[in-house]
């Protein structure tokens, strides 16, 4: 019998389940076509540029001002400009250069079934961890209190975060203080506003007094940035709207059966309520803050510590898997990828459609946004700092905040900072980009200032 077919072996179907047959399923044959670009000069190079290209957008959020800065300069000076205060160099070097012995080969890393989890999720399919010498089990958690507690009690040796999540753990905000670091940021963007269908008719959040709406968890970005959306129209979070921590793949349900009129959450479970036929989508996430990042991976400073090489190898494997997700032309065979039982469990249109931009949005109109969902993976501090100003404004956090200290000890800005000390170099502080969210300028070197200047707030 041939390799591909053989109707007497009992543990084999008797026709394999892709086009090529060669492989059991189209997943299978997806994760194949990935795993050999993987391993192309042209990814390699592709790689390292795709780093150096997610530095200068962190710094450059707005394209016209990349432009007018790179016009007046010119591209030399601009390059070397930013290497004066970036460690290109190194953050490519780590990316692609082994160092000592692994010191914890079997590992479990934790992720919610959701989209923006995509880099460590085709990791483990597309044979990244194994590639840097890890055996690593990915384990599908059932929410995030449930992802904070496993990594707690130190079941998990990493974990897919919500962004704020080590933010919150580090500072003891709803758990026992531990220190917590951020490795890369999973995903940008990639979260929508969905409301009932019911609700057609309102799409002016002036009109949501005595909604109720789901978020994934308090110390999320989906909690911040719907506070943020409907106090800039006047609303007070905690007492004009209910909102309430649904896990993301019970949204849809409670959509159905009106427990929820809305929700900020992740996807697929927007684009999941669409297909549906149960909710639409009001915004895009990206709409208020486009680059806003959302997940993260991370995992504990103690396993970092002990675990140096196991926790760089971990940071190879999950950031070539984020230059992969970033090429468009991917996003297809992804979804094909992460769609089975083992991970997202849902349909691969649904999945597709997130991660190609090409989506119906249940109001009758078919939408092309190519970065409805990005995989930028760097942890600005920035970033941080703005969660933290959020978490002052609600209450999360009391007394006075050390905004750059927190967030320099919990963001890595990335473990190049590191490989630069051993060679001499002059370690940057981190970088500080603003943003503009909502149409404001945030800027972190006046976080205090920032969080007590909202008419609607806590503190």
């Amino acid at each position: 019998m041939s390799e591909h077919f053989d109707p007497y072996d009992a543990d084999r179907p008797l026709m394999m389940g892709c086009s090529c047959g060669r492989h059991r399923s189209g997943a299978e044959h997806a994760a194949a076509e990935l795993r050999a670009r993987s391993q192309t000069a042209e990814f390699e190079l592709y790689s390292n540029e795709f780093i150096e290209a997610s530095l200068v957008k962190a710094l450059f959020p707005q394209d016209a001002v990349r432009r007018r800065f790179l016009h007046a300069v010119g591209k030399g000076s601009a390059m070397a400009a930013i290497a004066s205060v970036l460690p290109v160099a190194s953050l490519q070097a780590m990316a692609q250069e082994k160092g000592g012995a692994i010191e914890k080969k079997d590992l479990k890393i934790g992720f919610i079934p959701i989209t923006c989890a995509t880099p460590l999720i085709m990791a483990h399919p597309l044979g990244f961890y194994s590639k840097q010498g890890l055996n690593v089990e990915v384990v599908k958690t059932a929410g995030w209190a449930l992802i904070r507690d496993k990594m707690l009690n130190k079941e998990y040796d990493a974990t897919h975060f919500l962004s704020p999540m080590p933010l919150a753990i580090s500072l003891g905000a709803g758990s026992n203080a531990t220190p917590m670091n951020v490795a890369t940021i999973q995903n940008t963007n990639g979260q929508a506003i969905t409301l009932s269908v019911k609700h057609k008719d309102k799409r002016d959040p002036k009109d949501w007094k005595g909604f109720k709406f789901a978020v994934p968890f308090e110390y999320s970005m989906h909690n911040f940035l719907l506070r943020y959306y409907v106090a800039e129209s006047g609303l007070d979070p905690d007492k004009d709207i209910q909102i309430r921590v649904v896990p993301p793949p019970e949204m849809v349900a409670n959509l159905r059966a009106g427990n929820i009129d809305g929700f900020l959450g992740p996807d697929p479970f927007n684009q999941r309520a669409v297909f549906e036929e149960v909710g639409f989508i009001h915004l895009l996430t990206k709409d208020l803050w486009n680059g806003h990042p959302c997940c993260a991976f991370g995992t504990s400073t103690e396993f970092i510590q002990k675990n140096p090489n196991t926790f760089a190898a971990l940071y190879r494997a999950v950031l070539n898997a984020a230059a992969m997700a970033r090429d468009a032309k991917n996003r297809e065979l992804i979804a094909k990828v992460i769609a089975p039982q083992q991970y997202l469990n849902q349909p691969e249109t649904v999945i597709a459609q997130v991660l190609t931009g090409k989506f119906a949005d249940g109001l009758g109109n078919v939408k092309n946004v190519p970065d409805r969902a990005d995989f930028d993976p760097m942890p600005w501090q920035s970033m941080a700092v703005w969660m933290l100003t959020q978490m002052k404004r609600w209450g999360y956090v009391k007394g006075d905040v050390n905004y750059k200290q927190i967030a320099e000890k919990v963001f890595l800005l990335t473990d190049a900072k590191k490989v630069m000390k051993s060679l001499d170099m002059k370690v940057p502080e981190g970088a500080y980009p603003k943003f503009t969210i909502m149409g404001k300028l945030f800027d972190p070197e006046k976080a205090e200032a920032y969080a007590g200047s909202f008419a609607i707030k806590r503190s």
